[in-house]
């Protein structure tokens, strides 16, 4: 059988942990060739691309800060040069500063609207330029988009508002071309930035239908469906993955 992204090519950014990087495995075990990018990281980013080459994909890491506007639309263009064409955007790179409203830096808040908000603006619009017809747009977004239950989330929340607006908008844009775009809004991740363990996730998960913090991987299966041709009706959705944290 062949597989559902054979011939395509995807490129995420923020690929060399967590999420990004259960994305980036996730794309090319269906068939993606796969670019991701990183900021900091050269050791992890290429050992995703390790694993994914040892499996049998292909796979290429660029070195690209997301809050550098040029250097992101030269990841995107790389990746197009690097694969002949660019079928799928996976906008994960984000950062999350959390502190009381009083406490908030400036300096901190224009950081966040820039990796959060307009890398992704940015990677959309020169990812387009490149997109032909079932091209795919999806956002990591937050559920705290939609709920805020603790103090200092405040700019963390309002980016991530600002991204599913964008989603809506841009969905808009792009439909008539046969782009999709979608956002993905994770509840909390067992990541290394984000633990499953320790007080601050056991108080979460007081708060969450199942209490649990989700496996990137179940991030990873969900915006593979949106890049994948079963999800060809879906766009302008904000889909959330919370475990129930905002039922």
């Amino acid at each position: 059988m062949q597989a559902a992204l054979s011939g395509q090519a995807a490129l995420v950014t923020g690929g060399s942990r967590g999420i990004g990087a259960a994305i980036a495995k996730r794309l090319a075990a269906d068939g993606a060739a796969v670019a991701l990018t990183y900021a900091r990281s050269p050791d992890r980013a290429d050992a995703v691309v390790r694993d994914i080459t040892q499996a049998g994909g292909r796979a290429v890491a660029l070195r690209a800060d997301s809050a550098d506007p040029a250097a992101v639309r030269e990841a995107v263009d790389e990746a197009a040069r690097q694969f002949g064409r660019l079928d799928i955007l996976v906008n994960n790179a984000g950062i999350g500063v959390i502190k009381p409203i009083a406490e908030f830096a400036l300096e901190d808040f224009d950081r966040t609207v820039a990796i959060n908000v307009r890398a992704v603006f940015v990677a959309a619009q020169a990812a387009a330029r490149h997109m032909t017809e079932g091209g795919r747009i999806i956002t990591i977004g937050s559920v705290n988009a939609d709920r805020m239950p603790f103090v200092g989330g405040a700019v963390y929340a309002m980016s991530k508002a600002a991204v599913a607006g964008l989603t809506r908008g841009l969905a808009r844009d792009l439909g008539p071309r046969g782009i999709t775009v979608n956002n993905v809004q994770p509840g909390p991740v067992d990541t290394e930035l984000n633990p499953a363990e320790g007080e601050f996730a056991e108080s979460l998960k007081r708060l969450m239908a199942l209490p649990r913090y989700a496996h990137a991987d179940e991030i990873a299966a969900m915006v593979a469906y949106l890049a994948s041709p079963a999800a060809g009706f879906v766009t302008g959705a904000s889909l959330t993955i919370d475990g129930g944290f905002a039922a």
